[in-house]
């Protein structure tokens, strides 16, 4: 039985929930909670559109795993982790997400617009790294979609009062140390033989 603290879940959940804090896809959940107004639709379309998006990425990065050797793998995974650490470091602009007819409900509008903009987004890209670093498909995707829920949620019960509060900055950088260490971890094999190789 592995430690809670490099649990794949644990890890997943961790990672992204930092990640996403500031993220241009929390952006668009407080954009969606002042349009629509209504907790329900958002978060089950938020659920749905992160579950299907990073089950897939996490898919990816399983198969990846696979294709690769571990020392190619962890090099890899090592310089993509400290590449995701300097992308954290990078501010998120405020975007409405693509276009969705007027006529969409709140469910749809999210549904549609969270996919889409997650796709090539640094927590889509970390829970490819995730899942080929821990080569656990299903506890990577329920772990990233925790996490997004996570900071999500509240973003969207909050509304846009949490923008105002959330020092971004710092939290920007905690996301880049996360990432920072889990690339050092992997680079300098400092895992002590607790996370999958």
């Amino acid at each position: 039985m592995e430690p809670l603290l490099v649990s794949p879940l644990f890890v997943s959940t961790g990672v992204v929930a930092v990640a996403e804090i500031g993220d241009k896809t929390q952006l668009l959940a407080l954009i969606l909670a002042a349009r629509y107004r209504k907790l329900l639709p958002i978060s089950l379309g938020i659920l749905v559109a992160t579950l299907a998006n990073h089950g897939l990425a996490a898919w990816l990065g399983a198969l990846a795993a696979g294709w690769l050797g571990p020392d190619t793998l962890r090099w890899l995974l090592g310089l993509g982790f400290i590449a995701m650490a300097a992308w954290c470091l990078v501010p998120d602009k405020p975007e409405a997400g693509p276009a969705v007819t007027a006529k969409a409900g709140a469910f749809v509008a999210t549904l549609v617009g969270f996919f889409l903009v997650e796709i090539g987004d640094k927590t889509q890209v970390a829970t490819v790294a995730l899942a080929a670093r821990f080569d656990d498909l299903v506890l990577v995707t329920i772990g990233t979609t925790l996490g997004m829920m996570l900071v999500n949620v509240p973003a969207v019960l909050c509304g846009h009062g949490i923008a105002r509060c959330a020092p971004l900055k710092l939290i920007r950088f905690l996301a880049a140390a996360l990432f920072a260490l889990l690339g050092l971890m992997t680079l300098l094999r400092l895992d002590f033989g607790l996370l999958a190789t």
